[in-house]
């Protein structure tokens, strides 16, 4: 079983989701959508998977480091877990400075600031490319004398303290707001308005912001999400947006020196000939926020019920894939790539292949399944035969759905 904290605090992520979505339908002020949710979540199922894969490197050049030019070896304890949780903080602040303040480097970050709501699904909302550029800052702590295992409970554990202050519904708290991170502070660091943007990068201790001059106060309340608006529920092109729009920009870019510069200096930089090219995108604080109606409210009905079954079957994953083989590993994720990228589509409306591409979906669950049990995973027969149920039903649903969803919308269109 995976005992990486972050993973088995997964039944904690949904469950206090669940509270706070309970507590909006009490006091009726709503901060969640379901297609910016699911879209939070899949971006975050995306990073967690590519991170199986990634994080060994990560590990694997820690180890290295710790094992070969550390200076000491701490003894694992209380005290040595309370210092390395501060360091590793400190080490944190930096990594999110730098990722914010050079645009390269921000095509590992961005993904969790395109959401343009604010509660708790956005805590989710992880890049599968930021690990690439962020575990650098960490290796000081293996030259110290910290111990992977030390550095993975450390890291785990802080990035649990980050998963609450993603909240509307928590004011600011007094003293606390001196020393921590809270709620106020980090609804600060999401928002695009110009006073907010580039403050706060603090994971647990605000102290770091206020030592360093990057430290703004909560005056009004944000207008989340980022300066050029993604415009998409697709979570594998949030992944990518930034790269390709970098891309862009060098391929038209005079000299290399100018080159370097897009790269390196901070996102909004540009050479003064390709301002042009991108003064249109730039979003204004009262622009709406991004959304894709729907004529037919069927269609989010069904991604909804898909998506409660896709958390299950991806949990599995997640908690079992240490048992795994690369191939096992392989296969899933491509049907957890698969699921995530059908539901931003099905948000969107966007494919004439849908129907097709969303019954192979639905065909490769309970064949998966067959598989899982022929490798010798120990699941029960009645699993088998009830996703089998769900896959045929939801098959027949969905395309009545799909059809219906599109025949009122030509009628609507033709109106």
């Amino acid at each position: 079983m995976n005992l990486n904290p972050v993973i088995l605090a997964i039944p904690m992520y949904f469950t206090l989701m669940a509270i706070e979505l309970v507590y909006e339908a009490i006091t009726r002020k709503h901060t969640y959508r379901l297609n910016d949710a699911v879209t939070n979540i899949s971006t975050g199922t995306l990073q967690q998977f590519t991170n199986t894969f990634l994080h060994i490197l990560n590990i694997g050049i820690y180890t290295l480091i710790f094992e070969q030019f550390a200076f000491f070896h701490l003894e694992p304890n209380a005290w040595s877990f309370l210092v390395l949780f501060i360091l590793y903080d400190f080490c944190y602040y930096w990594e999110h400075r730098v990722a914010h303040e050079v645009s390269l480097f921000w095509g590992g970050h961005i993904v969790h600031h395109q959401s343009e709501d604010f509660n708790l699904s956005v805590a989710l909302r992880q890049s599968s490319t930021s690990i690439i550029w962020g575990f650098v800052f960490f290796l000081p702590l293996a030259l110290i004398g910290f111990s992977p295992i030390q550095l993975a409970l450390v890291g785990g554990f802080n990035l649990l303290y980050q998963f609450w202050i993603h909240t509307e519904h928590i004011n600011k708290m007094g003293w606390l707001e001196a020393v921590l991170n809270t709620p106020s502070h980090h609804r600060v660091h999401h928002g695009r308005n110009p006073k907010y943007i580039d403050k706060n990068y603090a994971g647990v201790f605000i102290i770091w912001d206020r030592m360093f001059g990057t430290f703004q106060a909560e005056e009004e309340r944000p207008t989340y999400g980022i300066t050029v608006a993604l415009n998409s529920w697709n979570p594998v092109y949030a992944n990518f947006s930034h790269y390709t729009y970098l891309f862009e920009m060098v391929r038209q870019a005079k000299s290399m020196k100018d080159v370097f510069k897009i790269l390196f200096k901070g996102p909004g930089y540009l050479p003064d000939y390709l301002e042009p090219l991108v003064k249109a995108r730039k979003r204004k604080l009262q622009d709406p926020k991004y959304n894709v109606q729907h004529h037919f409210s069927g269609i989010n009905r069904y991604v909804l019920v898909q998506f409660v079954v896709a958390l299950g079957i991806i949990a599995y994953f997640f908690f079992m894939q240490p048992q795994f083989e690369l191939s096992t590993k392989l296969l899933y994720g491509a049907w957890i790539v698969g699921t995530t990228l059908l539901f931003g589509f099905l948000f969107e409306y966007r494919g004439k292949w849908l129907v097709a591409l969303e019954w192979v979906r639905l065909a490769a669950m309970p064949i998966g399944l067959n598989g899982l049990q022929r490798a010798g995973a120990e699941l029960p027969n009645f699993i088998s035969i009830a996703l089998l149920v769900f896959a045929v039903l939801s098959m027949v649903t969905f395309f009545f759905v799909f059809n219906k969803s599109t025949n009122l919308t030509q009628q609507l269109t033709h109106v």
